[in-house]
């Protein structure tokens, strides 16, 4: 095949994107199934994708949409790092500054070659329930990165298909559960190993050349897509400014503020204004704040735009270095990941909504709600970790969604069964927390109540946002209700803050009730009625 004319049309384009996709979905599913913890087994929190040999990305599966972005910084980092790759080579990392996002996501990179020249990578990333740190579930209330778990720069975990033991061993020796932490870690090896055998098909079935035309083919059919969704967009500059409501050390407002600029098919996005550096955990790396943005970007076309190097292009984003978006080491970042991420999806909506106010929908809950838990069951150490939904936005097309993960996150509901069959942990409720969507011509969907009782004593720590500042309503919908935390000892409730860590006893009960989403328009029956 090598040297025969390449033919691109159409057709072939669109049986690559699916045969590139459905290798990432193939590793994701080999991931999920052979996975140990919850949170990747029955959650989902986790990501696969496919890069070509200059770290592009090429497909993504359907996973978490806060690895949009974030992905291709650690593929970069890899080859930045590893003077050469070898067929069977692994790469494993998790430092924030140097490729990743929080310490909780593990990345692995691994090369695929034909005829003894390097191809692409395969990559996958997972949230580990645990990897050290401060308290249970490595999602501390942290002022700095050291307190919130081991740290990985990139280094090869697989040398030729050799295990680094060393490497291995200190990684999983880091974890309050390392049993569970090898069954995971051994899953994504299991994922690469799929993936890369996939890519030596598709490789050897339609030859070398054709597979790499297609690839960059589909780049630039990424890239033209998103060029005309955005010269769709009236010219001019738009700007909006949110705010976090602290750091884990303090409540305090922590705005951020953007100014999209549009001119023809190019946006520009610009965080100058935002806060400074935080001393807690809500700072966020540069990769964030673009996985966001994009994320952002690709909501506005109808079409199904393939997730790859070529649609990030015509999206430039700048962050300010020294702000709480573009932190400096050794700042701490393990809800920049989970909250900023979804403040600064709020952000640029509201901004894009005076662009285009018919299609931008009300902000939808703002928070994942990270809730995480760890303790002693007898002798066995337990640690676990979960993300909730709540209510989405409404739209010029109709009411929110309720009790939903929306935006950054795309995870799945945990089941009370699995959880309560994993874990020392009874689900006393969960239910939609009703009339908490805002009110509008559309209303906002509703947010949802999970009530945890602890059979054992443990340590809970809650990570949560919109506690104070409700998600916003759009064309006069009125917000969102604010979510409420509570924690419930000996039969007395106490609000805490929507960052809380605390060691608490077997029969005390955290109640978590997270917000409901903006409404959008005017509510009808509010308007005034003129006689015809």
């Amino acid at each position: 095949m090598k040297g025969a004319p390449v033919s691109v049309d159409a057709i072939s384009i669109e049986v690559f994107k699916n045969l590139f996709a459905a290798v990432a979905e193939e590793m994701g599913l080999t991931l999920q199934r052979a996975s140990f913890s919850p949170n990747i087994r029955e959650r989902l929190d986790f990501s696969c994708a496919v890069f070509d040999a200059e770290a592009r990305m090429i497909a993504q599966a359907a996973h978490i949409p806060v690895h949009l972005g974030s992905m291709p910084a650690s593929v970069a980092a890899a080859v930045e790092a590893c003077d050469e790759f070898h067929p069977g080579d692994v790469v494993v990392l998790n430092d924030p500054y140097h490729g990743g996002t929080h310490l909780p996501d593990i990345t692995m990179i691994s090369p695929v070659f034909a005829g003894g020249d390097l191809s692409y990578f395969v990559a996958s990333r997972a949230h580990h329930a645990d990897v050290g740190g401060m308290t249970p579930g490595s999602a501390p209330l942290s002022t700095e990165l050291y307190q919130e778990g081991i740290i990985i720069p990139p280094l090869k975990l697989r040398l030729s298909g050799w295990m680094n033991e060393g490497a291995m061993a200190l990684i999983v020796a880091n974890s309050r559960n390392p049993a569970e932490r090898i069954g995971d870690l051994e899953a994504q090896l299991a994922a690469h190993r799929i993936g890369e055998s996939r890519l030596a098909d598709m490789m050897i079935e339609h030859g070398v050349e054709s597979t790499a035309e297609h690839a960059n083919a589909l780049l630039e059919y990424s890239r033209y897509m998103t060029e005309a969704v955005i010269a769709r967009i009236p010219d001019g500059v738009y700007r909006f400014r949110d705010a976090m409501e602290g750091d884990g050390q303090r409540e305090y407002e922590l705005p951020i503020q953007a100014q999209i600029e549009v001119s023809g098919e190019a946006m520009r996005v610009d965080f100058s204004g935002s806060a400074p550096q935080a001393l807690g955990n809500v700072n966020a790396v540069p990769a964030i704040v673009r996985s966001a943005t994009w994320y952002c970007a690709r909501l506005l076309s109808e079409e199904d735009i393939p997730v790859n190097h070529g649609c990030f292009q015509p999206v430039a984003v700048t962050t300010p270095a020294g702000s709480f978006l573009n932190p400096r080491f050794p700042a701490a970042v393990v809800v920049g990941n989970t909250e900023t991420s979804q403040r600064i999806v709020d952000t640029v909506l509201g901004a894009l909504a005076q662009a285009l106010p018919q299609d931008i929908p009300a902000a939808s809950l703002g928070t994942m709600n990270n809730f995480t838990v760890g303790g002693f069951d007898g002798d066995d150490q337990f640690v676990y970790y979960e993300t909730l939904g709540g209510g989405h936005g409404a739209s010029n097309r109709g009411d929110g969604l309720s009790g939903r993960h929306c935006h950054m996150t795309n995870t799945l509901n945990t089941p009370v069964e699995a959880l309560e069959y994993s874990l020392p942990l009874r689900v006393r409720r969960y239910h939609l927390r009703d009339d908490s969507g805002g009110a509008g011509f559309h209303r906002g969907g509703d947010g949802i109540v999970r009530e945890y009782e602890l059979l054992v004593p443990a340590t809970v720590t809650i990570n949560s946002e919109r506690r104070l500042r409700p998600p916003y309503g759009l064309s006069g919908g009125a917000p969102g209700q604010c979510g409420l935390n509570i924690i419930r000892r000996d039969g007395e409730d106490t609000v805490v803050s929507g960052k809380h860590s605390a060691y608490l006893g077997a029969g005390d009960r955290v109640i978590i009730e997270t917000p409901g989403g903006g409404g959008w328009g005017v509510n009808q029956s509010d308007a005034e009625v003129i006689p015809g």
